[in-house]
């Protein structure tokens, strides 16, 4: 059983996030954002596929006035991202953002954040501070070139500008494209404070790079109790970083949901296992919520022995397989069955 650090509990829109609160799956969109049409209907992909939060890139005043039909024609909390320009902040934070993405160090003159701060406490708004090993000032760089070390250290001179404001409504990332640096800087930085956590690998790559990677450092992390919110960052359709995300925290057991186990099949492999092992995770797509595991197994000695703690279950024969539940052999079923059979003894199951 993982124990998490207990962080400083805050809300993105009505989301809790830090505390007690369960680990929250968060995307961004890669639609412009003033094309409102495109960024809803991606929105609402990624809400269906599991995302809790949102966050789209506020580049420009026309993305400001998009905002208010996106938050209208969706349903989870959206976050402004944005960079180096404080009254892009106002106007978000007028439109009806949730929360911002901005480092209160690069927007300009102390005047410029106290105005945003101002703005985002009138609406409860947090502040997400978020560096990256690629955007540290030269000063830190110099003083520890680019170093967990020198991330963390800018992380805290931001914190600082806002705690000097009394302002407390804030998360922290603290992102680097390698897993090592990653890992470093959020242990250092969680042993410097109680505000919650964002968790991520920046430019993790295209889609198996991105996994391995986010598997490895965000997965470390949380074992370690470290993370309040993660997002895995993709080159690609962004609705894959919720199924990662979703899979990451199932094998934590940090998350409720179905997980499908599947041997590599091999020489006693005598169905085509591969096959059958993808239209079982296809079909089973609407049980994806449910607290099940259900192994898809090519040979007999793979079958209920090794998938014991398996709901369900399916071990291949030659041209035939066994269907077992909690271990337990059901009935012996034609290859050309086996899905539609276990799809009954779920659905059966269930409904007992």
């Amino acid at each position: 059983m993982i124990k998490r650090k207990l962080t400083k509990k805050i809300f993105i829109g009505d989301v809790p996030i830090g505390g007690d609160a369960p680990i929250s799956i968060q995307s961004m969109t890669n639609t412009r954002t003033d094309d409102i049409k495109k960024t809803i209907d991606q929105i609402n992909k990624l809400t269906q596929a599991g995302c809790d939060i949102v966050r789209c890139a506020v580049p420009d005043f026309a993305s400001v006035k998009a905002i208010p039909e996106i938050i209208k024609g969706t349903n989870i909390p959206l976050i402004a991202d944005i960079h180096f320009d404080y009254k892009l902040a106002l106007g978000a934070i007028e439109a009806g953002v949730h929360g911002l993405r901005i480092n209160p160090g690069n927007i300009g003159s102390e005047s410029n954040v106290k105005e945003v701060v101002a703005a985002a406490r009138e609406r409860n708004i947090p502040i997400r501070i978020g560096v990256n090993a690629g955007s540290l000032s030269k000063q830190i760089i110099l003083k520890y070139g680019v170093t967990p070390k020198a991330i963390v250290e800018s992380a805290l001179e931001h914190i600082r500008i806002l705690e000097k404001l009394n302002y407390d409504q804030m998360k922290i990332s603290v992102k680097s494209s390698d897993v090592n640096t990653m890992l470093e800087s959020y242990r250092l930085l969680s042993q410097e404070v109680d505000y919650p956590l964002h968790l991520g690998i920046t430019e993790a790559g295209t889609k198996l790079s991105a996994t391995v990677k986010s598997s490895l450092g965000i997965g470390s992390l949380l074992a370690d109790g470290i993370g309040d919110t993660i997002r895995v960052s993709l080159t690609g359709d962004p609705v894959d970083e919720i199924i990662i995300a979703k899979e990451i925290l199932k094998c934590l057991e940090l998350r409720d949901g179905m997980q499908i186990i599947s041997c590599p099949t091999c020489g006693r492999t005598s169905i085509d296992l591969i096959q059958l092992a993808e239209q079982v995770e296809k079909a089973l797509i609407p049980y994806s919520d449910l607290n099940l595991k259900i192994a898809v197994m090519g040979c007999i000695v793979n079958g209920p022995g090794e998938a014991r703690e398996a709901d369900f279950g399916i071990a291949g024969g030659n041209g035939e397989g066994l269907l077992f539940k909690k271990g337990e052999i059901v009935k012996k079923v034609a290859e050309a069955n086996l899905m539609t059979e276990l799809l009954s003894l779920i659905q059966s199951s269930l409904n007992d």
